[in-house]
């Protein structure tokens, strides 16, 4: 093997941790275990390193702290809990399972400008997992971006996946914006 790890030799560190380990197990039938003791002077050695102070140079900056920011598509927290669990209604449901993408997408634009024309406030998208030949679904996927497009913009206040028991993956919920004076 070139260039692997087999060709390297193990460092004083690596034979006492392999020491230890293979001192934890049982051999099989058959085969003899050779305890490969480390001398006294290879812990000293790395007792020594140890005790070394790091080389100087420059010190890596350390990197920047994520903030961790919900998406600005999603719903508070209390929300999302409360639809999880019932506690608020979902006032409208429209299942797009079996439609092309063409279907889907007229079908789910005029679902929510009724339900927004009625002044529904939350809907259940079912979009389905699309498990079939390795695809993550192809309505999974297409969906959360088309609520994103200029046509859904003045409808969709917000989105997010759905609790598992509404369907989890494979649905949305979507909240609808308030009605002009409404």
């Amino acid at each position: 093997m070139s260039g692997g790890r087999r060709d390297k030799a193990l460092t004083a560190e690596d034979r006492i941790l392999w020491g230890r380990v293979a001192r934890s197990v049982t051999p099989m039938k058959g085969r003899a275990v050779e305890h490969d003791e480390p001398a006294a002077d290879e812990f000293a050695v790395m007792l020594e390193a140890a005790r070394k102070p790091p080389r100087a140079g420059p010190v890596p900056a350390p990197a920047p702290a994520r903030e961790h920011r919900p998406p600005s598509h999603g719903f508070d927290r209390p929300t999302r809990a409360k639809l999880a669990k019932g506690r608020l209604a979902i006032e409208g449901k429209v299942d797009l399972h079996g439609l092309t993408q063409s279907e889907a997408h007229a079908l789910l634009l005029s679902f929510l400008h009724r339900a927004h024309a009625d002044g529904r406030r939350h809907v259940l998208v079912v979009t389905g997992k699309g498990a079939s030949l390795g695809s993550d679904g192809v309505l999974r996927r297409a969906v959360p971006g088309w609520l994103a497009t200029p046509p859904f913009r003045p409808l969709v206040g917000a989105h997010e996946p759905a609790a598992a028991r509404h369907g989890g993956s494979g649905a949305l919920y979507v909240r609808l914006r308030r009605r002009d004076g409404a």
